[in-house]
């Protein structure tokens, strides 16, 4: 009985505490998270399939198994992976104020890329993101971070840029990240059922399916740095060159 009790305790407790943490966080920042993070924020996601085009074609990914199987290892082992690392990293020098290293990351973030589709894919929704911010949500650091990258004529990265919007709202790291790639996530599954096709169930179990795949890179990037960046997810990279003469496109990337 005193062995049931205790378990009882630790469990109201547990809820108490996780509600405070809930509570702390402004309910204004969610719904910017929903609204910077929805498939009709004007960032130009849709008419990006990040290599997903052509491997489609050569029917390395022809249903929806192997759809989730093509991103997991993205989200794990490639590009996906950096992202995830260029988030938090901005997210963190965002938090602290620290301009200077944001722009170290930024400036690193734009050359980090594997292909020129990828770079394209970043760098223009980057900066739709950053323009709409600016014009709706305007935010100092964002600003200042802005002006110095269209002196150095860098481009923004979208990674980067969401980094710094979501930190500046107060929302925890551990919440905006796995949020950031649930987005990244659902925009590729999203180009994934208009091209195999699938339906919009297959969609939506895809997306279910790959919830794990999400957290556990969101951690692994959580104690991550700069010095950890790398990709191991070659055909991610290959599908993206292909890309780029395949006869008949549909997407950008």
């Amino acid at each position: 009985m005193a062995g049931d009790t205790a378990t009882i305790t630790a469990i109201m407790t547990a809820a108490i505490i996780m509600s405070n943490e809930q509570d702390h966080i402004p309910r204004l920042a969610l719904l910017r998270l929903q609204s910077w993070l929805s498939p009709s924020f004007p960032s130009g996601s849709y008419s990006y399939s990040h290599g997903l085009e052509w491997a489609v074609e050569a029917l390395y990914i022809n249903d929806r198994e192997s759809l989730i199987d093509w991103l997991a290892s993205d989200l794990r082992y490639g590009s996906g992976r950096n992202e995830a690392i260029f988030f938090i990293e901005a997210w963190r020098s965002a938090a602290h104020n620290d301009l200077a290293k944001l722009l170290e990351i930024a400036e690193l973030a734009c050359a980090f890329r594997g292909t020129s589709e990828f770079a394209l894919e970043s760098s223009q929704q980057g900066a739709g993101c950053l323009s709409t911010l600016g014009r709706v949500w305007p935010d100092d650091l964002l600003g200042r971070l802005s002006e110095l990258l269209s002196e150095r004529h860098i481009p923004p990265a979208l990674a980067v840029v969401q980094g710094v919007s979501l930190a500046k709202q107060g929302l925890p790291a551990d919440l905006a990240l796995p949020a950031f790639l649930q987005s990244y996530v659902a925009n590729l599954v999203t180009a994934g059922v208009r091209l195999v096709p699938l339906g919009q169930t297959d969609g939506q179990r895809a997306i279910a399916s790959l919830e794990q795949a999400v957290l556990a890179a969101a951690d692994e990037a959580m104690g991550a740095t700069m010095d950890d960046l790398g990709s191991a997810a070659f055909m991610v990279d290959l599908a993206s060159m292909r890309h780029e003469t395949q006869y008949t496109r549909l997407f950008r990337s």
